[in-house]
């Protein structure tokens, strides 16, 4: 038996012995390059693009198996500017051969140096990468068969080996160039290096990454892994920091979940501060929005952590700093193909103005209402599927808020929709000295959306509002409001003429801003510019303004419009037509022996000049109601309207009417 044993034991020596000779001795009578013709025609056949090795080939089996060539060159098809899809000046590489019948890979070195790939689009679309490989025509039944089905075997297993060693892994001198006929753009990322130190599954490796981008750096630099026993299952830990161009660092620390069987994602991500601006400069472009204040956007930092899988992450823990705004937020989104989405969003203070694009006047013969038009002048038609399908729930809070020079505080929003109808449940605000409520619902689900809004306001200092809302000095004094609005459609003619509803307008302490009523009364001449202009802003001032109004199909109408003041009182009645921009309104002052002005109901007895307002929204018009006056006159002097009208031989004259109705005029306020 022991000789047996001896004996096997000499015979696998001996086997041990032959192969190592063997390894040895066969690529010293082997001249591989007898062989690179025969190469050089299966790459070309395999990847149907014209394939050439320029250089030696050398190979070796034993200690280390290897291979390293030069001077590769894989062609483009014709019709492109650059001749070769890829060059490569040198790879060598060096494996040891018997430990990979076990699944042990080590590799010596692995050093790829000068590779040039270039990415190109001509200008039919036809990119330098299609076609590489073999057709869908050329893949047989079986195998396209077997790339259709997904695996019975269940989910991916990993990489199969048992151990991995890498001592050296270089890639050096790289170079991808884009160019795009289509967009006509030529970009270069040159320099490349990418190293890997003491790659293996127990021990985490360093890796060490740089490049210029157009001639900029960019570096990339961290620890990664242990790979773990099975590659690809289980957790595969980073720790990366980027640097770009000198100006951005970003870093990124976590792990990476199930690559191989789950792919998932448990990071925390850090940008440091930095200019946009600046790094745009850097890369020789400009931002991709202009901001009206050129100092905006000069800092920006952001901090967060990011959870996910298939269809869905999560975003916890999110700090965001632009300039002097700092936004803290979170977010959740799955089921991609809705998608569902929640979110809680705090922000200190921003002033939005500074970021919209700056303001420009009109182009000449730019036509009204252009937007969302195409050149035969059609609206165009807007989806609102993904509106459809979104899901969302969702929180906004903002401390201070600058948009359009409106300004606004403790703004609270509550937002929620699912299929295609979403509600604002509320949206409460502080805004100038006073509080709002606004409740509303958007429905999508029809072709054109529909909305329904109720506001309460109180407290609200209506004229420094109207200053910077419309830029317009109208009105003062304290606003109560109450208002239900309803609205169709996405067009801004459409939405205008869809409007129904009704609210009130109560202004207290305040005053009509560029009418004198009380003047109107006294004396027309002055009143309706046919005298000397006052040097002050003509205004009604007023204890109490209340408008109760409706809308019918963009129609505002008001039939008891009231203003009560000292010594005045005033009633005004009419219609805004908000399509046409149209006004046709009454207005009838009233002088009254009271300085009770607030909260006074009572009808009181005094002089009626009415006015007569209308034109248009730009060019409003007043004049005083002579028609009004003269048989309110008449009716007082000459009796009852049976005078006026007369019947037959009764009626008076015509003209001694009118000599009697000069006398009157000159008995009224603005005949004096």
């Amino acid at each position: 038996m022991k000789k047996a044993a001896r004996w096997i034991g000499i015979l696998l020596g001996g086997l041990v012995v032959l192969v190592i000779l063997a390894l040895v001795i066969i690529p010293r009578f082997i001249d591989i390059q007898d062989y690179k013709p025969r190469i050089e025609k299966k790459v070309a056949e395999a990847t149907g693009r014209p394939f050439r090795l320029g250089g030696d080939m050398e190979l070796s089996l034993f200690p280390w198996a290897g291979v390293s060539l030069s001077d590769l060159h894989l062609g483009n098809p014709e019709g492109f500017k650059e001749r070769d899809f890829l060059e490569i000046q040198s790879f060598e590489v060096r494996v040891k051969l018997i430990p990979l019948i076990f699944k042990d890979i080590q590799v010596k070195r692995f050093l790829l140096t000068g590779a040039r790939v270039a990415l190109e689009r001509r200008g039919d679309g036809r990119t330098s990468w299609e076609g590489l490989g073999r057709h869908e025509g050329e893949i047989g039944a079986g195998e396209r068969r077997e790339k259709e089905e997904p695996s019975k075997a269940g989910p991916g297993k990993g990489l199969p080996i048992k151990a991995l060693a890498v001592g050296d892994f270089t890639i050096k001198d790289g170079t991808i160039l884009w160019i795009d006929d289509v967009k006509g753009g030529r970009k270069e990322i040159s320099d490349i290096t990418l190293t890997l130190k003491d790659v293996s599954l127990e021990r985490p490796f360093r890796l060490s990454f740089s490049a210029k981008m157009d001639g900029q750096p960019v570096s990339l630099e961290g620890v990664l892994g242990p790979l773990g026993r099975e590659p690809g299952k289980g957790d595969f830990p980073l720790d990366l920091a980027m640097k770009a161009l000198d100006k951005l660092d970003l870093r990124v620390k976590g792990k990476i979940v199930n690559p191989a069987v789950a792919p998932g994602i448990d990071v925390d991500l850090e940008i440091a501060p930095f200019s946009p601006r600046e790094l745009a400069e850097s890369l020789g472009t400009k931002l991709p929005l202009s901001t009206a204040d050129p100092g905006a956007l000069k800092s920006v930092s952001l901090k967060a952590k990011l959870k996910g899988g298939r269809g869905e992450i999560s975003i916890s823990e999110g700090t965001l700093v632009v300039d002097q705004s700092r936004l803290a937020f979170l977010l959740r989104a799955k089921e991609m193909e809705k998608p569902n989405i929640a979110f809680d969003l705090n922000l200190d203070q921003i002033d939005l103005d500074r970021y919209l694009p700056p303001n420009k006047e009109k182009k000449k013969g730019a036509g009204k209402g252009t937007e969302g038009r195409n050149r035969e002048g059609k609206k165009k038609k807007v989806d609102y599927g993904p509106l459809r399908r979104l899901i969302l729930d969702g929180t906004i809070y903002a401390g201070k808020l600058k948009v359009k020079d409106i300004r606004a505080e403790k703004i609270k929003l509550k937002i929620r929709g699912r299929n295609g109808v979403f509600r604002l449940d509320p949206l409460d605000l502080n805004l100038y000295g006073g509080a709002m409520n606004v409740v509303g619902k958007f429905n999508f689900q029809g072709k054109s959306p529909v909305s329904e809004t109720t506001l309460h306001a109180e407290g609200i200092k209506a004229g420094a509002f109207l200053k910077d809302f419309i830029e317009k000095d109208i009105i003062e004094g304290t606003l109560k409001a109450d208002l239900g609005i309803r609205m169709v459609g996405d067009d801004p003619e459409r939405i205008k003429g869809s409007l129904n509803g009704k609210g009130n307008l109560l202004f207290k302490d305040g005053a009509v801003v560029g009418i004198d009523l009380a003047g109107m009364a006294r004396n027309v001449k002055s009143a309706f510019g046919l005298g000397e202009q006052a040097a002050e802003k003509p205004k009604t001032d007023f204890t109490e303004l209340t408008m109760p109004f409706t809308i019918t199909d963009g129609v505002v109408k008001t039939s008891d419009t009231r203003l009560m003041g000292p010594l005045l009182r005033v009633l005004a009645k009419g219609r805004a037509d908000l399509v046409k921009e149209t006004l046709d309104f009454r207005v009838e002052p009233r002088f009254v022996g009271t300085l009770k002005g607030q909260g006074d109901i009572v009808d009181r007895k005094g002089i009626t000049v009415p006015v007569l307002v209308s034109g248009t929204f730009s060019r409003p018009t007043f004049r005083p109601d002579l028609r009004g006056v003269m048989e309110k006159e008449l009716k007082k002097r000459l009796g009852p309207a049976e005078l006026l009208e007369g019947q037959g031989e009764q009626q008076a004259p015509l003209k001694e009417l009118e000599e009697k109705a000069k006398g009157f005029l000159k008995g009224l306020p603005f005949g004096k």
